[in-house]
């Protein structure tokens, strides 16, 4: 079941650049309490000594603590999905194997950013109550990581490019998950290699 949300009490009148830096201000703090202590701890309370504020300060730009939450989603996706676009766009490298690692590269920095990686642990922990938003924001990440597969793999079905953007969306989600329950950063650059060959290999036998 959907859990209601309290709408923001956004403000009439005053500095709308004010209103957005403080918008930005609890979002970043939001964000830095889910990777440094985890999405249990980001407690109303906890957020709002972490960012100096009231928590009614902050329900007046953003509602209540589920509305707050999914601000930090789609602050993750939208830029996820901006760099993932971007990648598509400037990817021309015309060998294989360097394009694949150009756009695994690319892909890694983008979703080992601190608010990509907040935006997927509250997915996970709100799974049972999330709305239509998430689930469009997945639907919108899988159709990028489709056209990722296509752009490394020209001339591949849409099946097959479909394969490989469902495997680098299950490969980033495994790395990002170790990322998030080591405290300390891990080195990705065996895996991400590993994953070129992966798909490098599959992409070399469906274009015979």
């Amino acid at each position: 079941m959907e859990i209601p949300r309290r709408a923001p009490r956004r403000p009439v009148t005053g500095s709308q650049e004010r209103a957005d830096r403080t918008r930005a201000l609890v979002i970043d703090e939001t964000v830095r309490c889910i990777v440094e202590e985890g999405y249990a701890a980001a407690s109303a309370r906890h957020i709002a000594e972490r960012a100096g504020l009231t928590w009614g300060g902050i329900q007046y730009h953003f509602g209540d603590r589920e509305a707050l939450m999914m601000a930090v989603v789609d602050e993750g996706f939208t830029h996820l999905l901006r760099s993932l676009q971007t990648k598509v766009v400037s990817a021309e490298s015309a060998d294989l194997r360097k394009m694949a690692d150009e756009i695994v590269t690319a892909a890694w920095a983008a979703f080992s950013t601190p608010t990509s990686m907040a935006a997927l642990e509250i997915l996970i922990a709100t799974r049972a109550s999330r709305g239509p938003d998430a689930t469009r924001h997945l639907a919108e990440l899988g159709t990028a990581l489709s056209r990722l597969g296509r752009q490394i793999g020209r001339g591949l079905r849409s099946s097959h490019a479909g394969a490989v953007g469902n495997l680098l969306w299950a490969a980033m989600r495994g790395m990002v998950m170790a990322q998030m329950v080591i405290r300390d950063p891990i080195d990705t650059t065996r895996d991400r290699r590993e994953l070129v060959d992966v798909i490098v290999s599959y992409i070399e036998q469906h274009q015979k």
